[in-house]
This record gives C-alpha cells, sequence and structure tokens, in this order.
C-alpha cells in the first residue's frame, strides 16, 4: 500500500466531534481498494471509524484492508465477521448499518473510488442541524466520473435543490458512495431493511428519509473520483442522452417491477412515513391495480394530479410517463 497519514482526533474542533462510520463492503476489489484506504486517511473531518466486512471475496481485498488497519489507532477500524456468506450489496451494508453505534453519522463507501480530502467535512457540516434531532437526513453529492485509471471523464448529473418524495420514486438521485445519514435516518432505515430486491441501499434510503418527511440535502460540488468500469454494480453515463439510451435498453418492465416492488415494500412500512406519502402510495397501487384501457387512463391522470412525481431531464420524463402510463 502506499503511504498516508490518517489526522489525529485529538483536540478536535467542535464539529469534528461529531463522529462518523465509514460503512465499506467488499467484494474482489483489490485492484482499487489501496487508492480508496489512503483517501480515507487523508480525510480533513478526523472523527471516523472504518466498519467494514467482506463480501465472499476471492482476492487479497480483505488482506488489503487489514493492512490499512494495521496502521490505525486500535478500534479505528472494526471488521464485521457477522454472516460470513455472501449477501449482496444492499444486504451487506444493510448488516453494516446494524453496527453503527449510537449518535454516530453513517457514510456509504464503495471499494473502487477515491474520496476528495474534504468529502466527510462537507457531509457532516451539511448534516450538523440535523444530528441531535429526531428528524431524519440523508446527504447526498454529485461525483467526478473517471475512467478506470482516474482520467476524468465529467461531473456526474446535477442535483435537484429540494427533492421531494414524489422524485425519490421515479429515480434515484442519491448515488450510494456520497451518502451520508444523520442518526434518526440510520434508524428508520434500520428500521426498513431489508429494500425489495432490485432497490440497492442508496434508492432505500432516499425513498425513507423523504417518505417519512425527513430532510435530503444535495451538494452541488463532486466529492469524490467516482470510478466507471467493466466491474461496477451500478454506472453512471455523465449526460443525459447516454442515460435515456440505457433506459430504453433496459425497457419497461424492468423499471415498472422495480417501481411496483418499491410502491409495496414503503406501504408495509407506512408506519415510519408521513400521512401525505402514505396517501400517494396508495393512490399509485390502485392505478397500477388496474389493467388495460382503463389503468392507462387512471394512471395518466394520476401524473396530472401529482406533478412533482418526474425525472431529472425532459428525455427521461417522457420515457418514466410512457413507461408508467403503460404500466
Amino acid at each position: 500500500m502506499g503511504s498516508f497519514r490518517v489526522i489525529s482526533s485529538d483536540r478536535l474542533p467542535v464539529r469534528d466531534a461529531m463522529p462518523v462510520c465509514i460503512l465499506l463492503s467488499v467484494h474482489n476489489g483489490a485492484a482499487f481498494l489501496d487508492a480508496l484506504l489512503q483517501s480515507l486517511g487523508q480525510q480533513t473531518h478526523a472523527a471516523w471509524r472504518l466498519v467494514w466486512r467482506d463480501d465472499g471475496s476471492t482476492d487479497d481485498s480483505a488482506q488489503i484492508v487489514r493492512r490499512f488497519a494495521d496502521n490505525l489507532p486500535t478500534g479505528r477500524c472494526v471488521q464485521v465477521t457477522r454472516s460470513v456468506e455472501r449477501l449482496g450489496v444492499a444486504g451487506s451494508f444493510g448488516l453494516l448499518l446494524d453496527h453503527v453505534p449510537d449518535g454516530h453519522l453513517a457514510a456509504f463507501c464503495d471499494q473502487d473510488d477515491v474520496w476528495f480530502p474534504d468529502k466527510l467535512e462537507r457531509a457532516v457540516n451539511a448534516l450538523a442541524p440535523f444530528h441531535a434531532t429526531n428528524e431524519p437526513a440523508l446527504y447526498c453529492s454529485r461525483q467526478m466520473l473517471t475512467d478506470s485509471a482516474l482520467a476524468r471523464l465529467g461531473l456526474s448529473p446535477a442535483l435537484p435543490p429540494e427533492p421531494v418524495f414524489p422524485m425519490a420514486l421515479t429515480q434515484n438521485i442519491a448515488t450510494g458512495c456520497t451518502i451520508m445519514l444523520s442518526p434518526a435516518a440510520i434508524r428508520l432505515v434500520q428500521a426498513a431493511m431489508p429494500p425489495p430486491a432490485g432497490t440497492l441501499h442508496d434508492w432505500w434510503s432516499y425513498l425513507l428519509v423523504s417518505g417519512a418527511g425527513g430532510h435530503v440535502v444535495t451538494d452541488s460540488q463532486p466529492t469524490l473520483y467516482y470510478r466507471q468500469h467493466q466491474s461496477n454494480v451500478v454506472g453512471a453515463p455523465a449526460h443525459f442522452a447516454a442515460r435515456a439510451r440505457a433506459a430504453l435498453r433496459r425497457g419497461p418492465a424492468l423499471f415498472m417491477s422495480t417501481f411496483r416492488a418499491n410502491v409495496t415494500q414503503l406501504l408495509r412500512h407506512g408506519d415510519l412515513l408521513t400521512d401525505p406519502a402514505v396517501a400517494r402510495l396508495g393512490k399509485l397501487r390502485q392505478a397500477l391495480d388496474i389493467p388495460g384501457p382503463a389503468g392507462w387512463l387512471a394512471r395518466w391522470r394520476l401524473l396530472h394530479r401529482m406533478p412533482e412525481m418526474r425525472r431529472s431531464t425532459r428525455a427521461e420524463q417522457m420515457i418514466f410517463r410512457l413507461w408508467f402510463v403503460l404500466g
């Protein structure tokens, strides 16, 4: 591993006293782990602890993280060894969330990225007003997209300044590697795990926090290098035309299956959500259950009654409307 420094947590400023658990799930990530871990060691917000697990790697991933831990003070890097079988991305992060101590923030971390030094600091500052409250809050940011060698490809799509729950139903804007959750948001997500099979932990967190009337704080500045390579679980095309083409290739069946599953699962956790959110979900469930042309008409009318249910760009919105109406 290359050299790195870990900023001392002694005599921290007041805001640095807000501790963060960095949650890292590794699976055959040896090619890029060194660079990620070095960037964690260079964070300007020093009050962090790395909580990680190996999700069935067959390479040197676990050994790389353990070597990193050997250079940290005792207790700064904690391996979760419960459930040694392969859980997948959402299951692995769900298990890691269960190991976040009370009062800590939680930052999801991917094994192949490189964090900017102020990544944690920006997120902690954004969530500071909600740290000691019962209001769930989620922070997310843009990313600098790169190829596998960290050559820049461009910024990820712009984020809406004030996302609302109906928007969260149509697409995920909260990329997991940028997310930080407040303590109340951690409890909320823990109470509603696992997500539906087609939904990852990041989108599920975004749906829950927005549906519970919490705060979704978007940062227009990138906070990390987000590698795009063949082994990505989820990629991030920089341009809306590429995203629209990708959506068309996936087709309506996969999207609407995920949409229906999210609505159904959220209704099962209606006690965690606001009354308006539950009412919207109920109307969606009812409209989605109507077959044939009558259902097309019901869903078309519902789109006009719920204008907040929209995607980021005109092209993506047109595709979403078509697929939603057809059901």
